[in-house]
């Protein structure tokens, strides 16, 4: 399985990525091996997609990194969890 993913970094911006390995890569992020999310740590995963191909996890990565696809991942999977978390 791939997956694409979000995370929700410490300057409240959303980190769209995509891996196979979804725990090495988030623990990749957390102990600041990833350039573009080390200054912004910790990073949350607050949502995820699984597919079954790397070139359908690149296709979905690129078009949640678009302006219509920000849009549908913010409102679909990353804010819809807003309802669970404690203010």
């Amino acid at each position: 399985m791939w997956y694409v993913y979000f995370l929700k970094l410490s300057n409240n911006d959303i980190y769209v990525g995509s891996t196979n390995d979804l725990k090495r890569r988030e623990s990749s992020h957390q102990s600041g091996r990833v350039t573009s999310t080390k200054t912004h740590l910790p990073a949350v995963l607050k949502s995820y997609v699984a597919v079954e191909t790397e070139a359908h996890a690149r296709q979905l990565e690129d078009y949640f990194k678009s302006g219509s696809g920000k849009a549908v991942a913010l409102k679909r999977l990353i804010r819809a969890s807003r309802a669970t978390e404690k203010p």
